[in-house]
């Protein structure tokens, strides 16, 4: 059987899960301790995930090459590999804060990379370097939701548009959804009812639960 290991958290991970399960695949999905830097550099020569041990045994990084290989071996529709500018601008545009909203929280949901008090202080020195202190951004949260919300609305037209999100299964859902997916951790978002529909939607033919009963 094949294996994937995995942080609950991680957007990227995310894709790869969502193909196993929009492909209804029979992969063993295994959470990695944020502080396990053994296993994926014995596996790719660096700590990172997703890795996706193959049925031969060999070992596979990189979410897009994952998603593409899972693809071709479900052997059924192929997903559209189409990714439109504006889609990957409003990602780019929102990943620029949503960091300082996600990363204090994903210690604290229960998520099982963060079982060990070792793993939340690994993970919070790195992402504190990179994102700032977390007690700041937590305490930001209003200013950084208004941000969301005005960002928020201009995902609508890439939904509802003819070739929109979701209409026919592509890479540009595989990239969207995690992120949509994560900002649930964070209560006090404020959807556009079209963008929850999709996020609600994308969840239950993905089988990638969302964190509302955990939102902080």
């Amino acid at each position: 059987m094949m294996r994937l290991y995995h942080y609950d958290h991680c957007p990227f991970c995310v894709r790869a899960r969502m193909i196993i399960g929009l492909r209804g695949l029979n992969v063993e999905q295994i959470p990695l301790a944020n502080d396990d830097e053994e296993t994926p550099i014995g596996l790719v020569g660096k700590k990172m995930v997703p890795i996706l041990i193959k049925e031969d045994g060999t070992a596979m990084g990189e979410s897009l090459d994952i998603v593409r290989y899972l693809d071709e071996y479900a052997g059924k529709e192929r997903l559209d590999e189409t990714i439109r500018p504006e889609v990957q601008a409003w990602l780019n545009q929102v990943n620029e804060y949503s960091g300082k909203l996600l990363s204090p929280r994903s210690i604290r949901i229960g998520l099982p990379e963060f079982a060990t008090e070792s793993a939340c202080a690994y993970y919070t020195a790195k992402k504190s370097a990179q994102y700032g202190d977390f007690a700041e951004n937590l305490a930001r949260t209003d200013e950084l939701l208004a941000r969301l919300h005005e960002d928020l609305p201009a995902l609508l037209p890439l939904i509802t548009s003819p070739d929109h999100l979701g209409a026919r299964l592509g890479y540009e859902d595989i990239i969207t959804f995690p992120v949509l997916r994560n900002l649930t951790m964070v209560k006090g978002v404020h959807y556009p009812a079209e963008i929850r529909r999709y996020v609600e939607a994308m969840s239950a033919h993905s089988r990638v639960p969302l964190f509302d009963d955990r939102a902080i």
